[in-house]
């Protein structure tokens, strides 16, 4: 697990892409086409191929950080996939705001979004073009193409996992369009090549797609912390498995959580350990500095090697404003966008709300000086505490491999052991099995980091109500916490915090918005899809 694993851009121009996406965003490659046959004439070009689609997740073109976009009609920057993945699971929440006026953003954060709004609508187009993607990489590897190219059994050995990981990525893309859409169009390496329209796929027949395509590659991924790190293994589908059936309810009306235990014990026991200091979690050199002994799936960053102005750059420069350094965050200047409310400082504050820096818990990565802790104005960076949990430094400070201070080396860690821990107890609470009392040692691991050995909980403290509070102080701003409210109920017609629902004082908002809509742009063109109800 030494080294990341390089993002190596194979401009395969034959690729099939799904053309149901809305006309606005055209997919690219377009032009120079090449055939099957001459891109895979090296054999290493099956590798590169698979490098595209992790880096389908990192960077937004062929060129970056820009000229050479993957998708037209949004800015390059605005349209790339973690960015826009954070912005539906962060900004819609109690967790951030964004002081910017691009467009329609603000409308996340206040739950005021239409069909028409522009970051929901590429938050689509990014996975549909993910998913084709991998599409195209399983029908250009399937037998019978391998055998027309003569490719020996060897090489076809190292396929076979490069087709188990483009299945994981696929599915990993389809849970995202399945938590934010509900009822995406569907397509595989099956379906036709060239322009057609995909028929829609209810939620409950995607959730057993995705679970189907999990379990059937399980065996053929290369075995927890045995792989190249960045590179999906099978501790990285038990994971995905674990949030699948979490939120089963929620997509197929069924509880799972048997198998959630069942799925994060997989984790657990497969050697993982917990970082010693929270913050080396999310800083330039976390996929050596012992953090990567707790991530298990990461979405992998190199200032020099994978330039976009989405993904962690957006996250770190956004947070920098008003009286903070830039120099202490490794990069070359802030954008004065993120903040956080009160309602997640709050989380950290005792009953007696004290002052944030008498806290002790180290996960209060909040940066107080010369800003209020609540919200009148959402456009004023001082207005709300800024958040310093991502640098671009690494243990000793040193800033990051880009010497512009543009684009930080910090991976992002989807999915971490932290998380694993909190899924189990959340299952044993409600109803999975497992055992409680591990349960609450798992807890305990989490704050002892946090805030040492005489801030355990007891079997007293452990409710559902304990574990959402839980869950938004381990893992705020990783990218989870809309998916977390909605599971408790939390999101739209319950819950309240500042300036949702586009009042200070927050509103409750309608129950549809617990799924995003589809497109209308989209629904333009495809006949066969039907909008999700209330839009």
């Amino acid at each position: 697990m030494g080294n990341k694993f390089k993002y190596t851009l194979l401009v395969f121009f034959g690729l099939a892409i799904l053309w149901s996406c809305e006309s606005e965003l055209d997919l690219k490659p377009e032009d120079n086409r090449q055939t099957a046959a001459s891109a895979f004439e090296d054999p290493e070009a099956y590798r590169q191929f698979l490098a595209k689609l992790y880096a389908g997740f990192a960077v937004s073109g062929q060129d970056g950080p820009a000229g050479d976009p993957d998708l037209s009609g949004l800015d390059e920057g605005f349209s790339q996939y973690m960015r826009l993945y954070w912005k539906m699971q962060e900004l819609t929440t109690d967790e951030a705001v964004i002081g910017w006026n691009d467009g329609t953003i603000k409308d996340l954060h206040s739950q005021t979004w239409t069909s028409g709004n522009e970051f929901i609508r590429t938050m689509y187009s990014r996975i549909m073009y993910q998913i084709a993607q991998s599409n195209e990489f399983l029908r250009q590897t399937e037998p019978g193409a391998l055998d027309s190219r003569g490719v020996d059994d060897n090489l076809r050995q190292e396929i076979d996992i490069y087709r188990a990981e483009a299945r994981f990525l696929r599915a990993l893309s389809y849970w995202h369009a399945l938590d934010l859409f509900g009822n995406p169009p569907f397509v595989t390496e099956e379906s036709p090549v060239g322009a057609f329209l995909p028929e829609q796929i209810q939620s409950a027949e995607l959730f057993d797609y995705i679970e189907s395509e999990l379990l059937a590659i399980e065996s053929t991924l290369v075995a927890a912390r045995q792989h190249e790190y960045g590179r999906a293994d099978k501790a990285a589908a038990w994971m995905l498995l674990s949030k699948l059936y979490l939120n089963a309810e929620k997509y197929s009306g069924e509880t799972r959580y048997a198998d959630v235990i069942t799925y994060t014990e997989k984790v657990i026991n497969a050697g993982y350990g917990l970082v010693d200091d929270y913050q080396k979690l999310f800083l330039a050199d976390n996929n050596t500095n012992g953090a990567q002994e707790e991530v298990i799936f990461p979405i992998t960053f190199d200032g020099l090697n994978t330039q976009a102005y989405g993904g962690l750059t957006f996250v770190i420069h956004a947070s920098v404003g008003g009286e903070m350094n830039p120099d202490d965050f490794g990069i070359n200047g802030g954008w004065a966008g993120l903040r956080t409310t009160s309602a997640l400082v709050n989380k950290f504050l005792d009953d007696n709300d004290n002052p944030i820096e008498e806290v002790e818990d180290e996960r209060a990565l909040f940066f107080t000086e010369g800003q209020t802790k609540e919200i009148e104005d959402i456009s004023s960076f001082t207005d709300g505490y800024a958040v310093t949990k991502f640098k671009n430094v690494d243990v000793n400070g040193n800033p990051g491999s880009d010497p512009t201070g543009d684009f930080p080396d910090t991976d992002f860690p989807m999915f971490r052991l932290a998380d694993a821990y909190l899924m189990y107890a959340e299952a044993v609470l409600r109803g999975g099995g497992g055992s409680q009392q591990t349960a609450i040692g798992y807890i305990n691991q989490l704050r002892q980091r946090a805030l040492g050995d005489d801030n355990n909980i007891s079997a007293t403290d452990l409710d559902l109500d304990f574990i959402i509070d839980e869950r938004a102080r381990e893992l705020y701003w990783e990218a989870h916490r809309r998916t977390d409210l909605i599971r408790f109920n939390l999101f739209s017609e319950r819950g309240i915090w500042p300036y949702k629902g586009g009042v200070p004082q927050g509103a409750t908002t309608e129950a549809f918005r617990d799924l995003m809509p589809i497109p209308a742009s989209d629904l333009g063109v495809n006949t066969n899809l039907v909008q999700n109800p209330g839009y």
